[in-house]
């Protein structure tokens, strides 16, 4: 992977509803951050268009289509062509389908990266239990390394991962395996009615290995979003030089 400026590895997450919205941030952000993912909520509510109103903006931005996809290979296998179609940079892909799934993403991946979707960070470990899976796995972070290890002998670019499991990731995997890290909170600040449940500082993310962060509210709240991110990178910067 090539050197990242600290600017460079923000994710801004346009968790918006219109490309009105969108646009929005990403005038105000396309200096600031290094790239801009597009989630559910605003390609469900604009489609791909979306994506080629990113790039119009921001001749340097890069796109995350974060679309977690999970379904049979072949239905992945066809998104993953048409993805390729608008030059995206990375796109995700759930690991609790196992090898052939991720394969499968990866097979037709062109000039998309695929990131394995590990554990969500709104997952603790009662969830773990509430959905069944086997009580060796239900930590959280021995379930993320067991799921990492699966995208990696898959060919994945990548994984998600919370900032708690980063550190672990790394250090089995070191650069091989680029670590997306969301659930970013700001140190001293809350978010009112939050569903994240792993969540770290960017200092701590980038501290521990992560090579991105995902930042949403945390920028998008903020009184001054561009003063936010700018602290962010200088946050980044420090976690860089000290670790």
């Amino acid at each position: 992977m090539k050197t990242l400026s600290a600017k460079d590895r923000i994710i801004f997450a346009l968790d918006v509803s219109t490309i009105g919205e969108a646009e929005k941030y990403i005038d105000l952000l396309k200096d600031h951050v290094g790239m801009f993912k597009i989630g559910l909520q605003l390609f469900v509510g604009e489609g791909p268009k979306v994506i080629d109103a990113v790039l119009s903006r921001s001749s340097q931005a890069k796109i995350f289509l974060d679309m977690k996809f999970h379904d049979i290979p072949e239905t992945v296998k066809g998104a993953i062509k048409s993805a390729n179609l608008h030059g995206v940079e990375f796109i995700t892909v759930h690991c609790d389908e196992g090898k052939g799934l991720l394969k499968a993403a990866v097979e037709s991946a062109g000039n998309v990266n695929i990131l394995g979707v590990t554990v969500l960070t709104s997952i603790s470990k009662d969830d773990l239990e509430d959905i069944g899976i086997t009580e060796e796995l239900r930590d959280p972070s021995k379930l993320v390394l067991h799921r990492a290890r699966i995208a990696k002998a898959a060919g994945c670019y990548g994984v998600v991962c919370s900032g708690e499991e980063v550190g672990a990731v790394k250090k089995e995997f070191g650069d091989t395996l680029i670590t997306v890290t969301p659930g970013i909170r700001l140190a001293g600040e809350g978010i009112k009615d939050d569903d994240q449940k792993r969540i770290v500082t960017p200092y701590k993310a980038i501290y521990d290995g992560a090579d991105y962060i995902v930042v949403g509210r945390p920028i998008k709240t903020s009184p001054d979003p561009v003063k936010t991110a700018t602290d962010i990178a200088k946050e980044i910067d420090r976690a860089l030089r000290e670790r």
